[in-house]
C-alpha cells in the first residue's frame, strides 16, 4: 500500500517537475540582474515592450491581442514602448498621447496596419496628428500634448525602465519585473506567452 501511495504522488508530481524543467535562465527567458520595481506589487507585472515601426512587433500583436483576452485577475500587463533609435520617438510619443486620451486601444491596431500594410509615414508630428483625427482627437490637443511635461515625464520613466531590464531590443515581454522574454530567448513569437504563462506560475508559487 505504501510503495503504491509512493508511486501515486510520484505519477502527479512529474508533470509538475517536467514542466518545471522545460524553462530556466537562458532558455526561454533570461533574468534580470537587479529586479525592476512594479507598479503594483500586488499583482503580477506583465510589460511589452515595443515600437509601432516594428516588423516583429507587428507580427507579435495578434498573439498579444489573444493572450490578453484571457489575462487572470491576478496579472496587470502593460505595453511600454521603446525608444532605441531617433525614430522610435515619435512613436513613443503617440503611445502616450492615445494613453492620455484614452485612445490607444482604438488606433493600435489601426497604426501598425497603416505603418506595416499601408506602408504610410507616419513618423512625424503633423502626420500623426491627422492620423488621430480620424479617431476624434482634436489636432489642437495632439500637437499641445506631443511635448508636454506629461508625455516627456513618461517618456524619461520608461526609458529608465528599459535600461535596467536590459532590454536591446523590441519586442520583449517582462515578467513582474524580473525576467525578459523574447523571440531569441523563447525560440519563435508563438512560444513567447508560453514562457510567459510559467514565469507568472512560478511568480504566483514565489
Amino acid at each position: 500500500m505504501k510503495k503504491l501511495f509512493t508511486a501515486l504522488i510520484f505519477s502527479l508530481l512529474m508533470p509538475l517537475t517536467a514542466i518545471a524543467a522545460e524553462y530556466s535562465d537562458g532558455n526561454g527567458y533570461t533574468t534580470i540582474k537587479t529586479p525592476v520595481r512594479t507598479s503594483d506589487p500586488s499583482k503580477i507585472e506583465v510589460t511589452e515592450i515595443f515600437w509601432y515601426g516594428c516588423p516583429h512587433c507587428y507580427a507579435l500583436e495578434p498573439l498579444v491581442q489573444a493572450w490578453k483576452k484571457d489575462v487572470p485577475a491576478d496579472v496587470d500587463f502593460k505595453y511600454q514602448p521603446a525608444v532605441f533609435g531617433r525614430g522610435w520617438l515619435a512613436h513613443a510619443k503617440a503611445f502616450y498621447i492615445a494613453d492620455i486620451l484614452g485612445v490607444e486601444d482604438k488606433i493600435r491596431g489601426d497604426l501598425f496596419n497603416a505603418i506595416h500594410v499601408e506602408h504610410r509615414r507616419l513618423n512625424s508630428e503633423d502626420a500623426l496628428a491627422e492620423f488621430f483625427v480620424n479617431y476624434g482627437v482634436n489636432e489642437d490637443d495632439f500637437h499641445k500634448l506631443y511635448d508636454s511635461f506629461s508625455v516627456n515625464s513618461r517618456l524619461s520613466q520608461a526609458d529608465a525602465k528599459i535600461r535596467a531590464y536590459g532590454a536591446r531590443g523590441v519586442p520583449g515581454v517582462i515578467v513582474n519585473g524580473k525576467y525578459l522574454v523574447s523571440a531569441q530567448t523563447a525560440n519563435g513569437n508563438e512560444n513567447i506567452f508560453k514562457v510567459v504563462d510559467f514565469l507568472i506560475e512560478k511568480e504566483r508559487q514565489n
